[in-house]
Parts: structure tokens; C-alpha cells; sequence
């Protein structure tokens, strides 16, 4: 049997939702699908779009892509699905050979009533804050400057009207001109660490300083608007996406699962479809 050699082509959409493969005995043995070898620069050069924890994870990440790519390939060539490009090749294959059924109105409202958390306007918050720099590395500078936070924040729980003054003073944010004021946040605006306490506050003075990796932040929570919860229909169209989304992932795991099985893969295994 004539073994030939993998060119790697561009990345198609499908790759993405690929199953994360279960390392085997390592990368040094060569890969194969079906009779072609995907060799080792191939893979080196994926691995650009693979960012990962590890070599290890990235390399896998980057062999996986590799593998379904020619996988779905050889077998849009075995059918004689042609297009102008990869990936409206692959379009075109999925679309013959993968389709899912949109999800009816009952499974709808079944996910509806059993994530109704999940759908609500975001919660909103007027914050204003005073930061104390400290780089998160120079100790003395973060146990001086915590000592001034605590003292800074005696003062406003005797004198609340003076934060705004005593941000212009002290504090080393831009908001300082205003106060102090962050103006209204929604999640993701923030480092996590600072988010993560401040939206548990109530409104009013937090109590203590909120330490993040650029030092101390005396916080004031202005506002507070919490979430409310939307309707059926305001998410009807979002729900029905998303499971329609979900049904088309598990479906091309097994679908590659079944193209791994019937045209073969050596030198990686690719993990059984959850």
C-alpha cells in the first residue's frame, strides 16, 4: 500500500469542535489516516493555533486538527464532494452526511424551566474605588501600603462625605479626577480578583480593602441594580440556538468517531465521544 504525505490545509470551522484525543505513546511514532502520514513539522507548524498549558496538550491539540481535517478530507473525496475551497468542502459534506434536527418547542421550554438563572438582564453597579499602588512583587511597598488603606478607610467610616476628596488625593487610577467614580460596571470589566468581591458588596462602604495585583482598593459600592428575570420569549431564539448548537457538537464527535473507525488512525487515539 503507497503511503502519502499530508499537506496541511487551512483550518475549517469544523476542526474546532473537535473531541480532545487521549495521549498514547507519545508524538515520536508517525501519525496516520488511512495511507497518508501527517508528519511532525506539519504538526509543529499547528501548534501556533493550539495555545495550551503544556507542550504536550498543545501538541495533541494541534495533531487532533490535523487528523479530523484529513479526515474529513479523504472522506468528502470518497463521496465526490468538491468545492472551491476546504472548508465549503466540508460544509458541503457535513450538510449530506450530519444533519440535526432543530429542537422542538417543548425541549425548549424544558431547558428554559430548568435554567430560568440563567436568563436575566445582568446585574448592574455604580462603583467608586481608591487605589493604593503596590506592584505585586515589592513586599514592603504592599505591607505600607496596606497599613494606609486601613488607616484611610478608619477615616471614611468616621467621615464617609470625604472620599471623594480623599481619592483625588491619594489615589494612583485616572477615576481619581472623578472622585473616585468608576461609573457603572457590568462583569468582565474588571480584573477578577477586584470583581469578584466587589459584586458580592452591598451598596454603601466596603468594610475592608480589597487587595489585586496592583495593590489596595478602598471600595464604594454607589448602586446597586440588581438583574430581573426575563421571559420565554425574550429568549426563545437564544435557547433554541444554543441547543441546536449543543446537538450539532455531539453529533460530529460520534460522526468522527465513525470516520476514525472506518478509515483508521494510527499513532493517536481519539477519546470515545462523551
Amino acid at each position: 500500500m503507497e503511503i502519502g504525505v499530508y499537506t496541511p490545509p487551512a483550518e475549517p470551522a469544523a476542526a474546532q469542535a473537535a473531541i480532545p484525543p487521549v495521549p498514547s505513546d507519545g508524538h515520536d511514532s508517525a501519525i496516520r489516516v488511512g495511507s497518508v502520514v501527517i508528519p511532525e513539522e506539519a504538526i509543529a507548524q499547528e501548534l501556533q493555533y493550539h495555545p495550551a498549558e503544556t507542550m504536550e496538550a498543545a501538541w495533541q491539540a494541534a495533531a487532533t486538527s490535523l487528523v479530523i481535517r484529513e479526515l474529513l478530507a479523504q472522506r468528502a473525496a470518497s463521496l465526490g464532494v468538491q468545492a472551491g475551497s476546504e472548508e465549503e468542502r466540508t460544509a458541503l459534506l457535513l450538510e449530506r452526511e450530519l444533519p440535526v434536527a432543530e429542537p422542538g418547542e417543548a425541549q425548549c421550554r424544558h431547558y428554559f424551566s430548568n435554567n430560568r438563572q440563567r436568563f436575566q438582564t445582568p446585574a448592574l453597579l455604580a462603583v467608586s474605588h481608591i487605589l493604593l499602588p503596590a506592584a505585586a512583587d515589592d513586599l514592603p511597598q504592599r505591607d505600607a501600603q496596606r497599613e494606609l488603606a486601613r488607616s484611610l478607610l478608619a477615616q471614611l467610616q468616621d467621615t464617609p462625605d470625604s472620599f471623594a476628596a480623599l481619592a483625588r488625593q491619594h489615589s494612583a487610577c485616572p477615576s481619581a479626577g472623578q472622585g473616585g467614580s468608576l461609573g457603572q460596571l457590568s462583569k468582565g470589566q474588571t480584573v477578577a480578583e477586584f470583581e469578584q468581591v466587589v459584586w458580592s458588596l452591598p451598596a454603601g462602604l466596603c468594610d475592608f480593602p480589597v487587595e489585586t495585583r496592583f495593590g489596595f482598593h478602598l471600595v464604594r459600592v454607589d448602586q446597586r441594580v440588581e438583574g430581573k428575570p426575563l421571559d420565554y420569549p425574550q429568549v426563545s431564539g437564544h435557547i433554541r440556538r444554543y441547543l441546536h448548537e449543543q446537538a450539532t457538537r455531539t453529533a460530529l464527535n460520534h460522526y468522527l468517531q465513525r470516520l476514525s473507525a472506518d478509515i483508521g488512525v494510527e499513532g493517536m487515539v481519539l477519546a470515545a465521544a462523551d
